[in-house]
């Protein structure tokens, strides 16, 4: 058996020297839109059952999703929702083999984040 001395070998250096790009938290980020977008799916479910049993406990949601919270909440769904789209459109177009350079992707992923915000804002603005 190969004489192996597990205990004086170095560490792997990737967390002391690894630093995150752009490309790879975009795609992080996408990911937890995704989670969070589902997560916050249950208002709306929440919302349409309430108006469908009582009056009392539609008046109780829909005045806490009328509130300065429930219009953060939405708010956030909203920016979430449009970065996870602007993510997805991102990756169609990698699967079609455009803007694949370093440069491109990462300058891809900071428009994601100003778009995903003007369009939360203008919905914001509008609605």
């Amino acid at each position: 058996m190969a004489d192996v001395n597990r205990g004086n070998r170095p560490l792997s250096p990737h967390l002391t020297i690894y630093r995150p790009q752009m490309t790879s938290m975009s795609s992080i980020m996408v990911r937890i839109t995704a989670i969070a977008l589902f997560v916050l799916a249950v208002f709306p479910v929440w919302w349409l059952m309430a108006a469908a049993t009582s009056q009392d406990s539609f008046a109780f949601i829909d005045g806490l999703m009328r509130s300065w919270l429930g219009d953060l909440v939405l708010f956030g769904a909203t920016w979430a929702m449009f970065y996870h789209m602007f993510g997805r459109l991102r990756h169609v177009i990698w699967d079609f083999g455009y803007f694949l350079d370093v440069r491109t992707s990462e300058n891809m992923g900071i428009v994601m984040f100003i778009a995903a915000t003007a369009f939360a804002v203008i919905v914001a603005i509008v609605f």
